[in-house]
């Protein structure tokens, strides 16, 4: 067995795209349009993944729009639980994220485990890699805003 990807569904893929390759810095790999069956499907990795991509190896992110935007599977965005992924400096990733407008959700208060929602409410987990960093400001007393 190999782990392939995750697909979650997107209503704006352009506010999407901006938040998962923007904010995030994960990197496009591939993408699909259906005319037919009125879709379009982008793959992303990590940037670490970026290579591996290409030949199938790594895990992936498949976002889904439907052109119509009439989907009945939005439910809340967390029904399936979260994305997660590693960074190197979770405090530099959570500045970079709140510069760009993305709400911390969870802060790292901890200097190990942040949550923040992409526009369509998927919850992703971004965890710090090794050991924790020393607890900092603003993120130690900084308040949950909202579900995560």
């Amino acid at each position: 067995m190999q782990y392939l990807h995750t697909m979650v569904r997107v209503r704006d893929l352009q506010k999407s795209l901006d938040f998962y390759c923007g904010a995030l810095g994960l990197v496009e790999s591939s993408r699909a349009e259906n005319e037919k069956g009125k879709y379009t499907l982008v793959f992303l990795a990590a940037p670490a993944d970026s290579a591996s991509a290409q030949t199938s190896r790594a895990p992936l992110l498949e976002l889904t729009h439907n052109w119509d935007g009439e989907s009945e599977t939005f439910g809340g965005g967390r029904n399936f639980g979260h994305l997660a992924y590693r960074v190197a400096d979770i405090y530099a990733a959570c500045q970079k994220l709140a510069e760009r407008g993305v709400v911390i959700n969870r802060p790292p208060r901890d200097g190990r485990m942040a949550f923040v929602r992409s526009p369509d409410g998927i919850s992703v987990e971004l965890l710090q890699a090794g050991d924790p960093l020393p607890p900092a400001e603003p993120w130690q007393t900084m308040p949950n805003t909202g579900e995560w």
